[in-house]
């Protein structure tokens, strides 16, 4: 494999393919290559070697990055194999004492993330581009806080946008930006379900794909780890391939909160998770390309308004 080659490392060994949503995947007995096949990312490895060099020393379980460069495929990012399978996998067949040591140590992996020195102002190339209107799109997640009222004004340029709703979007973010004032931003994963953990033998062996990872409050890691929790078969590992059955993970919040009490200790925290939320949801409505799909967006923000949404869903 001429990636291999590029990276300095022997093309040679077997390699399983797996599609991805945002990246060409082969998996062997020593590396993982991964080739971008969403141009929209073309920064996405850069930005991960970059957040990858901040975890150098840390106690955070990760893939070691051994090289990333461009080429005739397109980009690309060599790192070493982790042990286990995906969460994702393991999940399903996992006894429900493997699940506890799972999760627990995930908690314990993301402790140590948030302690990471981090750049207050760490953000994905590609989020950059979307918040900064170079290229606009439905970059949904993860949300970053002092960008909420920007969205509000992108959705107001779509034609035929619902203009007394989002008046009453605007006066509800302004409400509780305050919830934000005194935090400081860590590091933080920013994609982070099923399908980003590997875990062996009860415990978590590596967080991995870092595209997302950004510096926001240690609290923002909670929108997609509940989101995954209560609409896992939205969330699936790949576009070919099916969720999980949401019934199976209404354990993981309260055994996060177990093994991570810090992390759900903040003041409202209910009101800054609907914050979140409805920055995702403001985003769909101002970028989505699919009218159905800003409309599904426009009526999950009329209920975000009135106080509910998919935490209703979850106990935690």
């Amino acid at each position: 494999m001429r990636t291999l080659t590029a990276a300095g490392l022997p093309a040679t060994g077997r390699f399983l393919s797996k599609a991805g949503w945002v990246s060409r995947v082969w998996v062997g007995d020593e590396y993982v290559v991964r080739l971008i096949n969403d141009q929209r990312h073309r920064d996405a490895y850069r930005h991960e070697a970059t957040v990858i060099n901040l975890l150098a020393g840390s106690e955070v379980p990760h893939a070691r990055h051994l090289a990333h460069g461009d080429g005739p495929d397109g980009p690309w990012y060599v790192s070493e194999r982790l042990p286990g399978r995906t969460l994702h996998e393991a999940w399903p067949t996992a006894d429900s004492a493997t699940r506890q040591a799972m999760i627990e140590s995930l908690g314990s992996a993301l402790r140590a993330l948030h302690r990471v020195p981090v750049p207050a102002d760490l953000l994905p190339p590609w989020l950059a581009a979307a918040l900064d209107g170079t290229k606009p799109w439905a970059a949904f997640h993860p949300p970053v806080v002092g960008a909420a009222l920007q969205q509000v004004e992108a959705a107001r340029r779509v034609p035929g946008h619902d203009a007394r709703l989002l008046a009453d979007v605007a006066d509800w973010v302004r409400e509780r930006l305050a919830l934000f004032a005194a935090d400081a931003p860590v590091l933080v994963h920013g994609d982070l379900h099923g399908a980003n953990l590997m875990v062996d033998q009860g415990r978590v062996t590596g967080l991995i794909d870092f595209a997302e990872a950004l510096a926001q409050p240690a609290d923002v890691e909670l929108d997609i780890i509940l989101r995954w929790c209560a609409k896992a078969r939205d969330i699936p590992p790949t576009p070919n391939e099916q969720g999980l059955d949401e019934t199976t993970l209404t354990e993981i919040p309260g055994l996060l909160r177990g093994a991570y009490p810090e992390l759900f200790e903040r003041e409202h925290l209910r009101e800054r998770l609907n914050f979140y939320d409805m920055y995702g949801e403001l985003t769909l409505y101002a970028h989505h390309p699919y009218a159905d799909d800003r409309e599904a967006a426009h009526d999950r923000i009329v209920r975000l308004l009135s106080g509910h949404n998919y935490l209703d869903e979850l106990v935690w």
